[in-house]
């Protein structure tokens, strides 16, 4: 489910407040957009929830806030900025890591060091990746910072007694190609090697839903035993992690004081984007200026500018909420 967490300033009596948007369940970013506006804000923060960015997530959801902004008449009420993407946020690594730990634990003493850690994050298709998203990237990032604290956190363990771990790609729908190695085949693959002892790490969600309780927990955990392995256990998700809420309120506190708009790679579309809302911040804080970077070369014929005026007039036109 695309979401966007909406972190702003409010004129009243509370220095900030917090509201919450989904993309395809209430509240919706009209639903919080109307009770901003009700409650005084004038400036407020974007704060995606997922820790990487995807065109296909946060992306989407953003792009969905701006289109509301225009549909509702209110494009000029609020000033923006975007906090677009935390993949190798310090807190947030060591709240993953806490988490690998825990789960190691569970796994039995003698055969601990031999376990694989699989990191298993939701695929793309390969449409997106070949596009130039850089969400692999970034969840690859993530997996190698969290091992990184791992080993250090081991201390000068000898090189054999420190796990090793593989990313893996989850959750393909359809039949056009999505990135790969499959959660599926990489724990059959490990088994056919020889390997018999996994823990499987959630890495790009931050709570426990279908693709953790049923696909890792049932069907997975049903697959790699068939296959041969002896021990599956699994790192609990982030949840309700102090060192993930932590994080969070690190890193609005450290955006808030940058006074950025949004991170720099934020105004790189992807190569091969074609799509003219991307990367858009809407109202930016304080007048800052802000073009993507695309957008700034001024070149004839590329991607056209967002928005044009028969956008906005098709958006106000819209009775309901654009998905």
């Amino acid at each position: 489910m695309h979401t966007i967490f909406i972190f702003p300033f409010c004129a009243q009596s509370a220095p900030h407040k917090t509201y919450t948007a989904f993309r395809y369940a209430p509240p919706y970013a009209e639903d919080a957009l109307r009770q901003m506006a009700a409650d005084g804000v004038k400036r407020a923060v974007a704060f995606s929830q997922y820790p990487h960015y995807s065109c296909t997530t946060a992306g989407s959801s953003f792009n969905n806030l701006w289109r509301e902004l225009y549909r509702l008449g209110m494009e000029t009420d609020f000033e923006w900025s975007v906090l677009d993407r935390w993949p190798t946020h310090p807190t947030f690594i060591k709240a993953l890591t806490q988490r690998v730990q825990q789960g190691l634990a569970t796994v039995p003493e003698p055969v601990r060091a031999q376990t694989i850690v699989v990191f298993t994050a939701h695929s793309v298709p390969m449409k997106v990746v070949n596009k130039g998203d850089q969400y692999v990237s970034e969840v690859a990032a993530t997996a190698h910072a969290v091992m990184a604290e791992l080993h250090a956190q081991q201390g000068p363990a000898a090189p054999q007694q420190r796990n090793t771990h593989v990313l893996a790609w989850q959750s393909k729908v359809g039949f056009l190609p999505w990135m790969g190695p499959s959660t599926s085949d990489v724990l059959k693959n490990l088994a056919r090697q020889g390997h018999k002892h996994v823990l499987m790490v959630p890495i790009a969600f931050t709570s426990d839903h279908i693709e953790t309780l049923f696909e890792i927990d049932i069907e997975y955990a049903e697959e790699a035993h068939e296959a041969g392995i002896v021990t599956f256990a699994r790192a609990p998700s982030l949840n309700d992690s102090e060192l993930l809420t932590t994080a969070q309120a690190e890193l609005v506190a450290e955006h808030l004081a940058s006074g950025s708009v949004c991170t720099p790679q934020y105004r790189l579309n992807c190569a091969g984007c074609v799509n003219p809302a991307c990367r858009t911040v809407l109202n930016p804080v304080g007048g800052e200026p802000y073009s993507k970077l695309r957008d700034s070369y001024g070149q004839e014929g590329g991607v056209r500018s967002w928005p044009q005026a028969d956008d906005i007039e098709s958006f106000r036109q819209s009775p309901e909420r654009t998905a």
